[in-house]
C-alpha cells in the first residue's frame, strides 16, 4: 500500500519501504512503514518514534541512513496525527486523552508488526514526545528492546517552574470544566506550516524546506497546536515518568541526546532525569536545535555517529 506514503522529489523514501495500516484494540487505524536493511550484514531493526505533529515522511532520511548500515527501520504515525486516524471532527487539533493511549499503540505496533515481521534485535530511536512515550512504555519493553537512543526528551518546558505549574494547573482547570477538546489558548496555529526563521526547530534550511514541501503536497499530514486534553495528558505523563519510583523501573540501557540550543524542552529537566537512571548516559550536542534528526550536517552527523556507536557497542558508552 505505497499510496499511503507521500513522496515528493525532495524527499524520496528508502529503498523497499512499504506502508500499511493496523488496528488498535479500541478501533483506531494506525499508519506504519517498514524498510529492510540492505547488504549482507543485517543488524536488527530500529523502531523510530516521532514527536508531536510529526509523520513518517519526515524520517525518510533517517530510515535510509539506518537501512544503508544494515538495520531495518520501522516507524508509525501516532494516533491523531500524520495519516493515522484523527480523533476529533476537526482533524487539525492535536488531541489525546491520555499518553497511555500512545503506549498501547506502541504495544500493538510491536505485537502486530515489529515482532512478527521485523528482524531482531530491536532498538528504539525516539524524538521529543516520542521519547516520553518510550519512557512510559520502557518497563513493559525490557524484554523486547535492547537499547534506546532518546533525542531531546519532552520532560519539561523551557520556562520557570512557576510558569510550568501555572500552565499545568490551567490545563487541568479547563479540562475539569469540559474544555478538553479546545485548543490551549494561544496554541491554535502553532507549528503547522511555519516559514523558516531564526526560531525554527532546525537550523538547516534545506531539510526544513524538504519537510515543508512534503506537508504542502498533502497538508493533512500536519496538525495545529495541542488541545487542553493533550496538554493535560502531557503534564501527567511527565509527572509519572520523572517520579523516582517509576524511573527505577526503567532498565533498558539508554543514551539521551540533548540539543544545546533547544527552545522547546527543558535541558535542566533532561539533566535531572538522566541522573535518576542507572543505565543511561547523557550527551549534549552543543549549538544544535530541538529537531536533532532534521538538523544541519554539523549536528546531525554527531547524532548518527553517537547512535551507531551506542547500539553497536563501539563507543565509550558501555553498561
Amino acid at each position: 500500500m505505497n499510496d499511503l506514503l507521500i513522496v515528493v522529489p525532495e524527499n524520496p523514501p528508502p529503498e523497499g519501504m512499504k506502508a500499511d495500516l493496523f488496528q488498535t484494540k479500541d478501533g483506531v487505524s494506525i499508519r506504519f512503514a517498514r524498510a529492510p536493511g540492505r547488504g549482507a550484514e543485517k543488524h536488527g531493526t530500529v523502531v523510530i518514534l516521532p514527536g508531536r505533529n510529526e509523520y513518517i515522511e519526515k524520517y525518510f532520511e533517517t530510515a535510509n541512513d539506518l537501512t544503508e548500515r544494515g538495520y531495518g527501520a520501522a516507524i508509525l504515525d501516532w494516533r491523531g496525527q500524520g495519516r493515522s486516524q484523527r480523533l476529533l471532527p476537526d482533524a487539525n487539533r492535536g488531541y489525546v486523552e491520555s499518553f497511555d493511549d500512545y503506549v498501547r499503540d506502541l504495544d500493538a505496533f510491536f505485537e502486530q508488526v515489529v515482532l512478527p515481521d521485523c528482524r531482531g534485535p530491536y532498538y528504539i530511536l525516539a524524538h521529543s514526545t516520542g521519547v516520553l512515550i518510550a519512557l512510559l512504555a520502557a518497563p513493559m519493553m525490557a524484554n523486547r528492546v535492547r537499547r534506546m537512543v532518546l533525542c531531546t526528551p519532552l520532560l519539561g518546558l523551557p520556562v520557570s517552574p512557576g510558569t510550568t505549574r501555572w500552565v499545568s494547573h490551567f490545563a487541568q482547570f479547563l479540562y475539569a470544566f469540559g474544555f478538553g477538546k479546545m485548543y490551549m489558548p494561544g496554541r491554535r496555529n502553532r507549528m503547522k506550516m511555519p516559514e523558516f526563521s531564526p526560531a525554527a526547530l532546525s537550523s538547516d534550511p534545506q531539510r526544513f524546506a524538504r519537510n515543508r514541501a512534503t506537508v504542502s503536497a498533502w497538508p493533512g499530514l500536519a496538525i495545529n497546536g495541542p488541545t487542553v486534553a493533550w496538554t493535560r495528558a502531557m503534564f501527567l505523563a511527565i509527572e509519572r515518568v520523572t517520579d523516582p519510583a517509576f524511573a527505577a523501573r526503567i532498565h533498558i540501557p539508554s543514551l539521551i541526546l540533548s540539543a544545546g540550543a533547544d527552545r522547546v524542552v527543558s535541558n535542566p529537566a533532561i539533566e535531572r532525569f538522566s541522573r535518576q537512571l542507572r543505565s543511561t548516559s547523557l550527551l549534549t550536542i552543543d549549538g544544535a536545535r530541538h529537531e536533532l534528526l532534521q538538523e544541519a550536517d554539523l549536528y546531525r552527523e554527531q547524532v548518527m555517529a553517537a547512535f551507531f556507536a551506542f547500539v553497536e557497542g563501539t563507543g565509550d558508552i558501555n553498561f
